[in-house]
Formats: structure tokens, C-alpha cells, sequence
């Protein structure tokens, strides 16, 4: 009873008084102790950390969008390695930072707070152990983004090809970003695959430095193959001529020859070296060139000829 009684004392005696002393009696507190001594110094670390975190956000962006700047006002038709392999690193050091960042300031946070180290070796061991079989496929995707990276495997912009283990189709798409634990592709279809790094088991990087289009070109078993010879040299020996054509081709298409022969077509290959990422357009441009100079020619191709045996009155009455 005598202890009810202190503490109801205590009560009306700090309700009772003024609002000034309430609040000098708070701060002189235990509560309020801790909130000037250890309380602001948490909250500051706190706020020392988001800040640091927008920063190296900030850095990492102005980096970026000076990559793309410079790339926009260069004359370049595609990205070079270095530029790349830059874009890249500054993702990854951005993201890295922020985790040492984050590292340092639970530590701060820890520090004062007086955590005792020595009662969290037990809890530790067992959660390390735990976290060592749990985070096994972590740490191989961290090692492998690492070795892409620094092998500069592939980069931002480039148009690859990934063999995803326990996979039965390969993700073919541009690289729209690279970090230590994902590689983000986007398809010709505009899908993202978002695929870990440590299960990539082959990669294939169909832009870098060159590329090359390959250009069949099927024609009837009527036609005159010395005749399409010559008509296909005349157009490589130009191909570089053309404005837009020119600008994708390293150097000048090359006729093969015959890469296959079937009942009723026979089948013509062209090859030619591109800027890396540009053989599918410029192989689109080099047929439309092609397929105008047989028609200029009077050489008919075999689509063409197939449709003109449908349209042949003598097919149509048999």
C-alpha cells in the first residue's frame, strides 16, 4: 500500500504541475535521456545513410545519362566496348555502396546501442550456418555477374544470347542492365527476362565488335545461275553506295555460292560484316537490294515463280 501510494504521489504531484516543468522533468528523465544521448545519434545516422544512399544514386545516374549523351551527339551508330563496359562498373559500384553503406551504419547503430558482441557469437554461428546452405545460389550469382563484368563479357546495349541452365529455350534479347546478381534482357518483343547469373551456363554475344548478316537468296532452277552471279557481284561491289546500307556494312557483301539445292529452287548465300547489333537491319536492306535488281534483271525468284504457276490458266483447268 505504502508503494501505490509513492507512485500515486509521484503521479499527481508531475500531472499537477505547470506545463514547463512536466516538460523539463521529461527531458530530465530517463527516457529523455536516452533520446538526447543515444536517440538523435541513431536518427542522424539514420539520415546520414539515405542521404549517402541519393548521392551515390545521383553519381551513378549523372554517369549514366552522361554515357548516353555522349553516345547520342557521337557519330557512332552503336555503343562502344568501353562505354559498355563503364555503364555497367557504375551500376555495380552504385549498388555495392549502398550496401557498405548499409553495413556501416547498423554497425554505427549497433555501437550505440551497446550491443554486446560476444552473447551474438552463438546466434551467429547457427545463422551463418544456416545462411551458408540457404544462400549457396547468392553467392554464385555474385561471383558470376563479377566475372561478367570483368571479363566484359556483354554489356549495356548489347544484343545476346543466354543458355539458362534447367532451361529448354535460350533468352535472346538487348541488355538493359547488368548488375553482380541479374543480367535484364528485352526481347525483340518488348518481354524483360530477368535472369540470375549464376544459372547463365552459356552466353553469346551476337554484337560485339561486329556481326555479320547472312542473306539467302532463293531462286528458280530455270534462272541463269551465271547470269544471278554476275547481277549479285554488280550489287555487293555498289551495296556500300547506298546511304543507308552504307553506314551498317564494315566492308563490302561476298557471294558464297550455292548453299542449297532442292526440287524447284536453288539457293543463293550472300554474307557481309555490320556494325555490332545492326546484321538483322542490315540484312533487310541488302535483300530489299537484291530482290530489285533480279527483278530489274528479269530474273524471277522462286516465290515469284511459285505464284505463277498458281496463276497459269493450263495449272488452274488440269
Amino acid at each position: 500500500m505504502t508503494t501505490n501510494a509513492g507512485v500515486v504521489a509521484v503521479a499527481r504531484a508531475f500531472w499537477g504541475a505547470s506545463w514547463p516543468q512536466r516538460w523539463h522533468d521529461f527531458w530530465r528523465g530517463q527516457i529523455g535521456e536516452w533520446i538526447i544521448t543515444r536517440g538523435l545519434r541513431i536518427v542522424m545516422l539514420l539520415i546520414a545513410a539515405v542521404l549517402a544512399a541519393r548521392f551515390v544514386n545521383w553519381v551513378a545516374q549523372r554517369v549514366t545519362k552522361q554515357l548516353d549523351i555522349g553516345f547520342a551527339e557521337s557519330d557512332a551508330l552503336v555503343r562502344s566496348e568501353a562505354t559498355k563496359h563503364r555503364q555497367a562498373v557504375a551500376s555495380v559500384i552504385s549498388w555495392v555502396s549502398i550496401v557498405i553503406i548499409a553495413i556501416v551504419v547498423i554497425m554505427q547503430i549497433g555501437d550505440v546501442l551497446q550491443f554486446s558482441v560476444g552473447g551474438l557469437i552463438a546466434p551467429a554461428t547457427v545463422l551463418g550456418a544456416a545462411l551458408g546452405f540457404g544462400a549457396q545460389q547468392l553467392v554464385k550469382d555474385l561471383l558470376a555477374g563479377l566475372f561478367i563484368i570483368a571479363e566484359r563479357q556483354y554489356g549495356f546495349g548489347d544484343l545476346v544470347k543466354l543458355t539458362i541452365q534447367g532451361s529448354t529455350t535460350d533468352a535472346t534479347g538487348t541488355v538493359e542492365n547488368v548488375t553482380l546478381r541479374v543480367t535484364k534482357l528485352r526481347s525483340p518483343d518488348g518481354e524483360v527476362f530477368t535472369v540470375p547469373n549464376g544459372q547463365i551456363v552459356k552466353s553469346v554475344n551476337l554484337s560485339k565488335d561486329w556481326a555479320r548478316a547472312v542473306v539467302d537468296i532463293p531462286v528458280s532452277t530455270s534462272a541463269d545461275l551465271n547470269r544471278v552471279n554476275e547481277v549479285l557481284h554488280q550489287e555487293c561491289e555498289h551495296a556500300r553506295d547506298n546511304a543507308a546500307l552504307g553506314e551498317l556494312l564494315l566492308d563490302a557483301p561476298t557471294v558464297m555460292g550455292v548453299e542449297r539445292i532442292e526440287i524447284d529452287t536453288v539457293t543463293l548465300r550472300l554474307v557481309a560484316r555490320t556494325l555490332p547489333g545492326k546484321q538483322v537491319e542490315a540484312g533487310r536492306q541488302l535483300r530489299v537490294l537484291v530482290i530489285r535488281a533480279l527483278a530489274r534483271a528479269g530474273i524471277v525468284t522462286a516465290a515469284e515463280a511459285r505464284v505463277a504457276v498458281v496463276d497459269d490458266p493450263a495449272v488452274q483447268q488440269g
